[in-house]
């Protein structure tokens, strides 16, 4: 219930008006977003990379309907990308369909999303493609296997354990040879085409996850879930997967701690690291996914509040410069380093 109503926050614009109108809020976003800018994210990919963590790079953005703004996330994107070539950094990009125009037009949306691909394809840049709701499930997988008989094979697409129908999505993709990210799902899906309860979401990744592991080319298993990660653990050990035929993914700002963790084990881990305006149901949906994120944000509030002042370093979590799992705290400026 406390998961569908934050899922539910995430898609009311009167819950948007009202939260994003709140400094402290977008304070809170900071640990899930690192800024606005272009130069907010390429400062958090610079982190990430001297952690020994690889990147896929994110403009917020989905379900654009005008031309000019679609073109102008290509635009973005572009950018991203030159950036990413430019300083030699370790990071892929992440984009929707909806984003480059898909409900706009076909035609358009091959031009504009083909300057991103040709792009990314000249610089040896992967692209991943997001997936969004159950509306829009078969028809980004449409448009990713034309991309792919088109010739393209610097993309993958992600995968979502909850939908009913992903067993035969898998199943299609490593038939084709795509490369595919296992997540959970995080948006508020209906009964008949998405599992509901949390323990048979689980038992749904673990069995995608070994036929990923089996059959894929280089999956990315997204989880911060340490009873998936372990099971994960246990799987590619028990079968003899080297290290290097996988890697694990998170988000940027959660479990820190199991990332570093993995990567001193010699696993890969890549966090996906978002960007941009359109933070707000971005940040809704990763609150719905862990109850210690809402944890977070409270004890945040308390803390950049006068009772925070009050109690100092005897508030809740609190210690010098502590922020974000304990990064160090830094001004959000142009160019600034969350990650």
């Amino acid at each position: 219930m406390f998961r569908r109503g934050l899922l539910y926050l995430s898609e009311s614009h009167g819950a948007k008006k009202l939260l994003t109108g709140t400094p402290l809020t977008r304070t809170m976003s900071l640990r899930f977003v690192p800024g606005e800018t272009v130069d907010d994210l390429i400062g958090a990919v610079r982190e990430a990379n001297g952690q020994g963590l690889k990147v896929t790079a994110n403009y917020l953005g989905e379900a654009v309907t005008n031309r000019q703004q679609a073109q102008a996330a290509a635009d973005t994107y572009l950018e991203v990308l030159d950036r990413i070539d430019r300083e030699g950094l370790d990071a892929g990009v992440s984009l929707k369909f909806t984003q480059m125009g898909q409900d706009i037009d076909d035609a358009f949306l091959r031009e504009n999303l083909g300057r991103v691909l040709q792009r990314a394809d000249d610089a040896g840049i992967f692209v991943r493609f997001d997936m969004e709701g159950s509306a829009y499930v078969q028809r980004t997988l449409d448009a990713f296997e034309t991309l792919w008989r088109d010739g393209w094979r610097n993309i993958g697409v992600v995968l979502q354990a909850y939908l009913k129908r992903t067993a035969g999505d898998v199943a299609r993709m490593n038939e084709l040879g795509a490369r595919v990210r296992l997540c959970k799902g995080a948006y508020r899906e209906p009964p008949e085409v998405a599992v509901q309860e949390m323990g048979a979401i689980r038992r749904n990744f673990v069995e995608l996850m070994q036929v990923l592991l089996r059959e894929g080319v280089r999956p990315g298993i997204a989880t911060h879930d340490e009873r998936l990660v372990d099971a994960t653990l246990r799987f590619v050990r028990r079968e003899g997967i080297d290290p290097g035929r996988f890697e694990f993914q998170m988000l940027y700002g959660v479990r820190r701690d199991l990332q570093q963790r993995l990567v001193e084990q010699g696993y890969a881990v890549r966090v996906y690291v978002p960007f941009g305006e359109k933070w707000y149901p971005y940040l809704m949906r990763r609150l719905a996914e862990r109850p210690e994120n809402v944890a977070f944000m409270v004890e945040s509030m308390v803390k950049d509040s006068p009772l925070g002042v009050l109690f100092g370093s005897s508030a809740p979590g609190a210690g010098p410069d502590r922020t974000r799992d304990g990064a160090r705290s830094r001004s959000r400026g142009s160019g600034g380093s969350h990650g």
